[in-house]
């Protein structure tokens, strides 16, 4: 649970660290002013958007920090945390313009047959975007209804 008074004080520790005001600090991440002004005052706790939207706008304010005070601010990388691997050089003759177009299809696929489920219609009505299967192999298939 977050401790509503170290919450507004490591607020105002991001205020001073940006040198905004808490009028700025609200339009620069996309609230309302009163919202900021109840949340300084100590009257509302800080709404779960309230925080990814400083976590967006802000990406050096760390999460647990900000939340309860444990970690640092400005976020610092743990270099345990770090790429266990360096990245390898490209080369120029291995990219091609279409990343998908050289899958080739290493395994004899079955199709299989797919039954019609009868289902409540629910409130809400949507409708399917896309099919992806995935193999074992690394290899996909992506189907698109009509």
């Amino acid at each position: 649970m977050v401790n509503i008074d170290d919450f507004v004080k490591r607020l105002e520790t991001l205020l001073d660290y940006y040198n905004l005001n808490a009028s700025s600090f609200a339009d620069k991440i996309g609230v309302q002013r009163s919202s900021l002004s109840h949340l300084l005052s100590g009257r509302n706790k800080p709404s779960l958007d309230f925080i990814l939207k400083i976590l967006e706008v802000f990406p050096e304010v760390d999460l647990y920090w900000i939340l309860n005070g444990k970690g640092s601010f400005p976020k610092t990388i743990n270099t345990e945390q770090q790429i266990e691997t360096p990245p390898t050089p490209l080369n120029d003759n291995a990219i091609s313009s279409n990343l998908f177009s050289e899958v080739q299809e290493t395994k004899k696929t079955t199709p299989v047959e797919i039954k019609k489920v009868e289902k409540k219609p629910e409130s809400i009505s949507s409708e399917i975007e896309k099919i992806v299967f995935f193999y074992k192999d690394g290899s996909f298939k992506e189907f698109t209804p009509q």
